[in-house]
């Protein structure tokens, strides 16, 4: 089992506290980057080392326990997974945008409002068997994170959850991601 410092320290904050920091360092845009888009923008957190401590020990304290890998996705997934990886003491797998990885990379390309994208890990990037868990930023309408689950599964890892940072309900991202138990630190309407 793996353990947080945080919970030896200053012990892991709980789901209220978690929520008033995420309300005071979101910063909201309305009609970004399109009329009717709410956009939430994370960068005041991330401004914030002791707020962003907090979130990252509310954050280990409801991932699986037993997790061996954190699959972050392209870039915010990045910033957010290798912090999560580091306390864990696990291995962080970056998913990547098309182009960006030498070699034979695996891909998936999945469906967008207008167009098509492509995400990849790098070939042998992910252990068979491996205890994993996928982690982004938002979890809006789920395309991303169903590709990431799609490209995960491809190098037959054991998929744990997918959990991120924020879940804007009611675009049916959940419902997206099938059976797979799904969580997030902060949840709002959309």
């Amino acid at each position: 089992m793996t353990t947080s410092r945080f919970s030896e320290s200053a012990g892991a904050p709980d789901r209220d506290e978690i929520a008033a920091l995420m309300r005071s360092h979101i910063a909201e845009f309305p009609d970004f980057p399109e009329p009717g888009v709410l956009f939430r923008d994370i960068t005041p957190l991330l401004a914030d080392g002791a707020a962003m401590r907090r979130v990252i020990a509310y954050w280990c304290s409801i991932l699986p326990p037993d997790v061996e890998y954190i699959v972050g996705t392209e870039a915010r997934g990045f910033v957010l997974g290798a912090p999560l990886a580091y306390e864990l003491g696990v291995g962080f797998v970056p998913v990547r945008k098309a182009g960006k990885l030498p070699g034979s990379p695996r891909s998936v390309s999945y469906a967008l409002e207008y167009g098509t994208a492509t995400v990849e890990i790098a070939q042998g990037g992910l252990p068979a068997g491996a205890r994993t868990v996928i982690v982004d930023d938002l979890l809006a309408t789920g395309g991303t994170a169903a590709a990431t689950i799609e490209l995960v599964r491809d190098f037959d890892a054991e998929l744990l959850g997918a959990s991120f940072l924020i879940e804007l309900e009611g675009l049916g991202g959940r419902e997206k991601l099938g059976d797979l138990p799904v969580d997030a630190v902060w949840s709002v309407p959309n």
